[in-house]
């Protein structure tokens, strides 16, 4: 089983919005292979966003709801962002190999 210090920061959160761990002797199991997809999944949408930020805050015209929009969408996708670095932070502190 896994040290308590090498448990894996996933990528969702819990009721409360509470961190949730995975504790497990195999990255290639279903969990941490879900964990991945989910993390590559958030990394998607932010490069989405940052494609598509510019061109709204360029714009002169543009409407205050949907700035109040795109903010939301950039505060969860940062949220999202840190928690996938924190999490890979830990996995390289723990020793395991990088997986790209």
């Amino acid at each position: 089983m896994t040290a308590p210090n090498e448990l894996r920061l996933l990528p969702w959160s819990g009721p409360g919005d509470k961190p949730c761990y995975l504790s497990t002797d195999d990255p290639d199991g279903y969990m941490s292979r879900l964990a991945d997809n989910v993390e590559a999944a958030q990394l998607d949408t932010a490069a989405q966003l940052l494609e598509g930020v510019s061109e709204i805050l360029d714009a002169e015209d543009v409407d205050p709801v949907e700035l109040r929009r795109l903010s939301h969408a950039l505060n969860g996708a940062l949220k999202d962002v840190f928690r996938v670095a924190v999490s890979r932070g830990h996995l390289l502190a723990a020793g395991e190999p990088q997986r790209n």
